[in-house]
């Protein structure tokens, strides 16, 4: 299978002082929002849905928004789950657990 879809958990980190660092937390769940890409929002980090290539995408483009302005340093741990011949689906690990 070419391009298998992917789950990656992305936790964001603004490390500068003096910055709203919610602020800059809610702007990248909006770029992840408006990536099209299935998510689910948890407490922690946000757990995405697609190819590599568009999951490595949107962590560029939330590494560029979250740089800009008054935030310089930040953190992102990622976690990827890749399987080389299917593709994984976020709601095969929680579907039984949404209320």
């Amino acid at each position: 299978m070419e391009n298998p879809k992917i789950n990656a958990a992305i936790q964001l980190l603004p490390l500068s002082n003096n910055i709203d660092k919610y602020k800059i937390i809610d702007e990248a769940i909006a770029l992840i929002i408006s990536s099209g890409l299935n998510y689910v929002v948890c407490p922690f980090e946000t757990v995405v849905e697609g190819s590599f290539e568009e999951v490595m995408q949107l962590i560029k483009n939330i590494k560029n928004t979250a740089l800009q302005g008054q935030n310089e340093e930040l953190i992102i741990n990622l976690k990827l789950h890749c399987h080389s011949s299917k593709n994984l689906f976020i709601d095969d690990k929680i579907g039984n657990y949404k209320s």
